[in-house]
């Protein structure tokens, strides 16, 4: 495995990265940008979604390295990059696509209001799920939460579907999704505490060395740039036949079991 990839030079890296933060937040300059873009993401969050239009900026420099390393591919994905994530019955006629970034405030508000109402849907053969995984939070707020998270995801669909949807609820869950502002994500240890909480991934030393290793970084960068070529401008997004799925609004997506409901019946008739 690449250098890069062990676990002493992810460590290295990330420490170099937060030295680096440590100077600039020490900059009035920064300190006010960091400021005003807290307030845009707050203010959007509120309105029922994060906007990726705002949230710009510059990329950690391990993560910039993670392009150049080989690409692993998940099990259980498909396509050139295995950034084909479908998951359900494949009689289903019918496919939710869901776009979420893993550090996304409105995304976890989405998953524990809606979620098991959408993996309930799932079961029952109504639609299959296709996932794809966003990082633009880790540019406009700083850090590598949602990219190292994303990877983590990366290493539980390669144990199994079942576990993905179960570590995914797991992050999103009220219990253990940190603040947008709070990257606790980027600490492999807090992703693995959070995969402890499910039966597939608890003490599963394969599942953890992914982790640690950084085995699908590389796929985490080929998602998120999957995301960043889709047109979607937002986090929680959902899409049916090309159509987005809205709440009661008309403009953001269905935040409640009623109006997911709403939504989700219209689009499976159409």
């Amino acid at each position: 495995m690449a250098k890069r990839n062990s676990q002493a030079a992810k460590s290295a890296a990330r420490e170099r990265l937060r030295q680096e933060r440590e100077r600039q937040a020490k900059r009035a300059k920064i300190k006010r940008q960091v400021i005003v873009a807290g307030s845009i993401v707050g203010v959007l969050a509120i309105a029922g979604g994060i906007s990726y239009a705002v949230v710009q900026g510059n990329k950690p420099g391990y993560w910039d390295a993670a392009k150049d390393d080989k690409l692993v591919k998940p099990a259980n994905t498909t396509g050139t990059n295995g950034t084909n994530v479908v998951i359900g019955e494949s009689g289903a006629k019918k496919t939710l696509v869901m776009y979420e970034d893993p550090r996304c405030p409105v995304c976890a508000q989405f998953e524990q209001t809606v979620g098991a109402t959408v993996d309930k849907g799932v079961e029952d053969g109504k639609y299959k799920i296709e996932y794809v995984g966003a990082t633009f939070l880790d540019n406009g707020l700083g850090g590598e939460g949602s990219k190292n998270a994303l990877s983590a995801l990366g290493a539980a669909l390669n144990v199994s579907p079942e576990a993905f949807l179960e570590y995914k609820t797991a992050m999103y869950s009220a219990k253990w999704h940190p603040e947008e502002s709070d990257d606790k994500f980027k600490d492999d240890s807090y992703l693995i505490e959070v995969a402890d909480t499910v039966p597939a991934l608890k003490g599963n030393a394969k599942f953890q060395n992914a982790v640690k290793n950084g085995t699908f970084d590389k796929w985490a960068l080929e998602m998120s740039a999957k995301f960043d070529d889709s047109g979607v401008s937002g986090t929680p997004t959902l899409k049916m036949d090309g159509k987005t799925l809205t709440g009661s609004d008309g403009k953001n997506a269905p935040m409640t079991v009623a109006d997911f409901n709403t939504a989700i019946e219209a689009a499976l008739k159409a």
